[in-house]
C-alpha cells in the first residue's frame, strides 16, 4: 500500500508538471526570440531617420556605429546602389540577394534564414522610388539567450514539487502502514491465545474504528470464554454429586464380570470429568517449545525399545531449533502417539523415519514407517480410526496438536512402502490471503494425491 501510494503520487505530480512545464518551456524561448527580434527591429528602425536625411556613407557609419548590434558588427545598410555601409561587411556572406528583393517587395520588416542564425531585413523608402534594406544579423544564441537557464530552474522547481509530493504519500503511506500492522500483529497474537492483546486505534478514521472494532470483539470473546469456562466448570462440579452416588452404588454390586465393567466405566468417568476440570482451570494463553528438541527426547526415548524389536530409527532435520506455538508437553503427546501406533500396528524389524521440516509461516513433522500402511486414509480421519483394531486415539491427538496452531493433519504413503503421517503446524500468523496461499491451497493439493 505504501509504495502504491507512493507509485500513484509519482505519476499523479509527474503528469501535471509535465502537463504545465511543456507549455511554459515552449513559451520561454518564444519569448525569447521575440524579445532578440524587437531589440532589432528597433535598432534598424532608428536608421530610418537617418537614410531620409542624408545618404553620406561617413554619417551613416556613424549611425551605425551608435546601434548596439552595428557596435557589434552585426548590423549593414543595403544602399540602392548596391553598396553597403559600412564598408566592410560581417564575415558571413550575410542575406542573399532574392531575400533582400523580397524584404523590399514586402516593405516591412522581414525575417530570413541566413548562416549562424536570421537575419532581420527593413526597408526604408528613399525619393524617387528607390529602397534601402537595413540588415541586422541575430545569432542562434541571442534567439534562445536565458532559456536554457529558465529550463533549469522549471525543471528544477517541477522536480522539487513531485519530490515533495512523493515525501508526503510516503508519510502518509507510512502512517497507515504503521497502524495497518499493529493492527494485524495485535490480531495475530490474539489468535495464538494471546487473550489481553489491545490496541490504541490510531491513523485514519477508517483504520481507528478498526481498531475500537478489534478491542470490542477481543473483549467479547473472553467475556465468551470467560462464560463457557465457568458454565463447563460448574458442570464438572455438578457431576461429582450423582457420580459419587454411582460409585457408592457400584461398590454394593459385588464381584463379577459386568460389576468390574461398570466399575471401569464409572472409573473412565471420573477420569474425564477431572480432565476437564483441569482443562477449564488451565490459563488460556498457549505455550512454545523447540520441536527439535521435542523430537530428539522423543526419538532417544522410542528407540531403546526400537532396538530391541530389530526396528531401523531415524531423526532427520532436528540440527537446529525449530520453535513451535505450542507446549511441549503436548508435541511429545502428539509425537508419542504416532511413534506408539507404529509399535503397535506393524511387525517388529519395520523400520521408521521421523523428519522435521521447516518451511516459511510452517513448520512439519513427518513420521513415515515401512509397514502395511493405512488403506483408506481419508476415511480414517474422518471417523478416527486408523483400522486395524485401533480406536484413532494417536491420529485424534496429532490432529489436534496440529489444528490447535492453525495446521492440519495428512495421511500419505511413505517412500518405506507404509504410511506417513504429516503434521503442519504455524509457525507465524500470515494475513489471510497469504494464509489461503499457503496453507489451504497446500492442503488442498496435498489431499488430492494418490496414497
Amino acid at each position: 500500500m505504501r509504495r502504491t501510494l507512493v507509485l500513484v503520487s509519482l505519476a499523479v505530480t509527474s503528469m501535471v508538471a509535465l502537463a504545465f512545464l511543456i507549455p511554459l518551456a515552449l513559451t520561454v524561448r518564444e519569448i525569447a526570440r521575440d524579445r532578440a527580434l524587437t531589440t532589432a527591429e528597433r535598432q534598424a528602425s532608428a536608421l530610418g531617420p537617418v537614410l531620409v536625411v542624408t545618404e553620406d556613407p561617413a554619417a551613416l557609419e556613424r549611425a551605425v556605429a551608435s546601434t548596439q548590434a552595428g557596435a557589434a558588427g552585426r548590423m549593414t545598410v543595403h544602399m540602392p546602389d548596391g553598396g553597403l555601409v559600412p564598408k566592410n561587411p560581417r564575415e558571413d556572406d550575410g542575406a542573399r540577394p532574392e531575400q533582400l528583393t523580397e524584404a523590399g517587395r514586402r516593405g516591412r520588416s522581414y525575417t530570413a534564414r541566413v548562416d549562424g542564425g536570421y537575419a532581420l531585413l527593413q526597408p526604408v523608402s528613399l525619393d524617387a522610388g528607390r529602397t534601402a534594406v537595413v540588415e541586422v544579423f541575430l545569432p542562434d544564441e541571442d534567439l534562445s539567450r536565458g532559456v536554457w537557464k529558465a529550463w533549469l530552474v522549471m525543471t528544477t522547481v517541477a522536480a522539487a514539487l513531485v519530490a515533495g509530493s512523493v515525501a508526503v504519500a510516503d508519510r502518509l503511506g507510512a502512517r497507515m502502514i504503521r497502524s495497518t500492522r499493529r493492527l494485524a500483529e495485535a490480531a495475530g497474537a490474539f489468535g495464538d491465545g494471546e487473550l489481553s492483546v489491545r490496541i490504541e486505534p490510531d491513523g485514519p478514521p477508517e483504520l481507528v474504528e478498526a481498531g475500537l472494532a478489534f478491542n470490542a470483539m477481543a473483549d467479547h470473546v473472553v467475556q465468551l470464554l470467560s462464560a463457557e469456562r465457568e458454565m463447563a466448570a460448574d458442570l464438572s462440579h455438578r457431576l461429582r454429586t450423582p457420580l459419587a452416588a454411582l460409585r457408592l452404588n457400584v461398590e454394593a454390586l459385588g464381584d463379577g464380570h459386568v460389576a468390574d465393567q461398570t466399575r471401569e466405566a464409572v472409573d473412565r468417568i471420573e477420569r474425564e470429568v477431572d480432565q476437564i476440570i483441569r482443562t477449564v482451570r488451565r490459563p488460556t494463553g498457549r505455550g512454545n517449545c523447540d520441536a527439535s528438541k521435542v523430537l530428539r527426547d522423543r526419538v532417544a526415548f522410542w528407540s531403546v525399545l526400537a532396538e530391541d524389536e530389530g526396528r531401523s530409527c531415524e531423526l532427520i532435520g532436528a540440527e537446529g531449533p525449530a520453535p513451535l506455538p505450542i507446549p511441549g508437553t503436548e508435541l511429545a503427546a502428539a509425537v508419542d502417539a504416532l511413534l506408539g501406533n507404529i509399535f503397535r500396528h506393524t511387525a517388529e524389524g519395520t523400520g521408521f523415519v521421523v523428519t522435521l521440516h521447516q518451511g516459511q509461516g510452517v513448520t512439519g513433522i513427518l513420521v513415515a514407517d515401512g509397514g502395511p500402511g493405512i488403506a483408506d486414509p481419508d476415511a480414517a480421519l474422518k471417523r478416527g480410526s486408523s483400522g486395524g483394531g485401533s480406536t484413532g486415539l494417536g491420529l485424534d491427538i496429532a490432529r489436534r496438536a496440529a489444528e490447535s496452531t492453525g495446521g492440519y493433519l495428512r495421511i500419505h504413503r511413505s517412500v518405506l512402502g507404509g504410511a506417513q503421517v504429516q503434521m503442519w503446524f504455524r509457525t507465524r500468523w500470515l494475513p489471510p490471503a497469504r494464509r489461503s496461499r499457503r496453507l489451504v491451497r497446500r492442503r488442498h493439493s496435498r489431499s488430492k494425491r494418490p496414497v
